[in-house]
């Protein structure tokens, strides 16, 4: 048997955020108060201070959309590295073999 996943509103969860705030931080305690599981308030609670949960403050689409985009060219610079040190290993080694 599965359980039915609850839906909840950008509205709710901006308010939840906002709940943990004036409850001193205190995540659980808050979830508790909302009868919401401390994880789902926890995950949502991180997506606001990084700018990603829709209906904070913090939420910006552009914002999201330049993190996007600078998580792909990190993980392009790091192949590119990767790349480039086999390819100085790869001479090397056939510098070695030439002599």
């Amino acid at each position: 048997m599965s359980k039915k996943q609850k839906i909840y509103t950008a509205e709710f969860k901006a308010e939840a955020i906002k709940a943990i705030d004036s409850n001193n931080g205190n995540v659980s305690e808050t979830a508790r108060l909302l009868g919401i599981s401390m994880q789902t308030l926890s995950n949502w609670y991180n997506k606001a201070k990084a700018g990603k949960l829709v209906g904070t403050q913090q939420y910006s689409p552009d914002l999201v959309a330049l993190l996007e985009e600078n998580k792909k060219l990190k993980q392009q610079l790091k192949t590119a590295e990767m790349e480039r040190e086999f390819l100085k290993k790869a001479a090397a080694y056939f510098a070695k073999e030439s002599q």
